[in-house]
């Protein structure tokens, strides 16, 4: 009973999200519909790919619950319509706080409390606090560890691989997130969830051992500079390419199953992945890395408790399982990209 209750939660929140294994633009003759960070797909992959990035002494654990470190790194992305305050928990619009010619990483305090203190606590969770919420994630994952809690370690390390995804994406760090500002609205899922699906196969994923955070929070800023200096590129060759392309070659449709999907043409994509020259790819890796660091850098600070010990707890499923009132999930306020 306890599983039907989460494939039917799992069902409504996925027709909420307008999420399809192909992450199309949208249906035919259906208003567009963006998606999820990295997609379902990237999603999941990263996460698996991290696993092996650990040290032989942490690996055991994560090896064993490799599919829940898999299944679960799309929980947040589920929450999003139905917990108040999960929304602004992926992203910062870290370009809303400057004018013109300011760097926004000059302008923003890195430490929570100072930043509450300069824009307000109301302010920050308007445009993202991701970043800061990845270090509480973090500290939350180093007192699993000493607890020696399996379901909390594993929980926490599923949903910290979600959020350290969401931080390299580009358009996670701008308030023109899905391109609305420039007219060019889809660019967010062709970004991240289109580009991955036809061409990560091709990427090299396996990225070396993870190592020790000295400075999280400086590890956490660091990437999100660099995905937001990536921002103009994201947008600008999509524009450039735009003007070179019929509509007709941009977009192509696609059978999804029973259903015609929408989407970014074969030859735009090839067009734009090269033009982008292996970012998705760089950005992919980078949040694989970061991911094994996380979970080493908790392990460690936690004084790194035995992991024979911990994996001989018991670990029950249904604890990951949530219910949630279905009648609530359209009053939280989402934004478009993630509707």
């Amino acid at each position: 009973m306890k599983h039907l209750k989460y494939i039917t939660l799992t069902l409504i929140v996925a027709t909420l999200l307008g999420f399809s294994m192909f992450n199309g633009v949208e249906k035919s003759n259906k208003k567009h519909v963006c998606t999820n960070t990295w997609g379902f797909f990237g999603h999941k992959k990263i996460n698996r790919m991290a696993v092996f990035t650990l040290p032989p002494e942490l690996f055991p654990l994560y090896k064993k619950h490799i599919d829940f470190i898999t299944d679960h790194s799309v929980d947040p992305d589920k929450r999003r319509y139905a917990v108040e305050g999960e929304a602004e928990r992926h992203y910062i619009d870290i370009d809303h706080y400057v004018k013109p010619g300011e760097d926004p990483f000059d302008i923003m305090p890195k430490y929570w409390n100072d930043a509450v203190a300069k824009f307000t606590e109301d302010t920050l969770k308007a445009y993202g606090i991701i970043p800061w919420h990845l270090n509480t994630m973090l500290y939350r994952l180093t007192e699993a560890f000493k607890q020696k809690n399996l379901n909390r370690i594993l929980r926490l390390s599923a949903e910290i691989g979600h959020y350290v995804g969401d931080a390299h994406v580009p358009l996670h760090t701008t308030e023109n997130y899905n391109g609305q500002m420039t007219n060019q609205r889809g660019i967010h899922g062709f970004w991240e969830s289109r580009l991955p699906e036809l061409f990560s196969e091709d990427y090299d994923l396996f990225v070396g051992q993870a190592s020790l955070m000295e400075k999280p929070l400086d590890v956490i800023w660091d990437i999100i500079k660099q995905s937001h200096y990536a921002v103009d590129s994201v947008l600008g060759f999509e524009r450039e390419l735009t003007k070179e392309f019929d509509s007709d070659r941009k977009y192509s449709f696609e059978q999804r199953g029973a259903v015609m999907m929408k989407t970014y043409s074969r030859e735009f994509s090839d067009a734009y992945h090269l033009r982008l020259d292996n970012m998705v790819e760089r950005r992919m890796y980078a949040s694989i890395l970061t991911i094994g660091d996380f979970w080493y850098t908790a392990w460690h600070n936690a004084g790194k408790p035995s992991i024979k010990e911990i994996m001989g707890e018991d670990f029950d499923p249904s604890y990951h399982e949530f219910v949630i009132d279905s009648s609530n999930l359209k009053k939280i306020n989402s934004r478009e990209h993630e509707n």
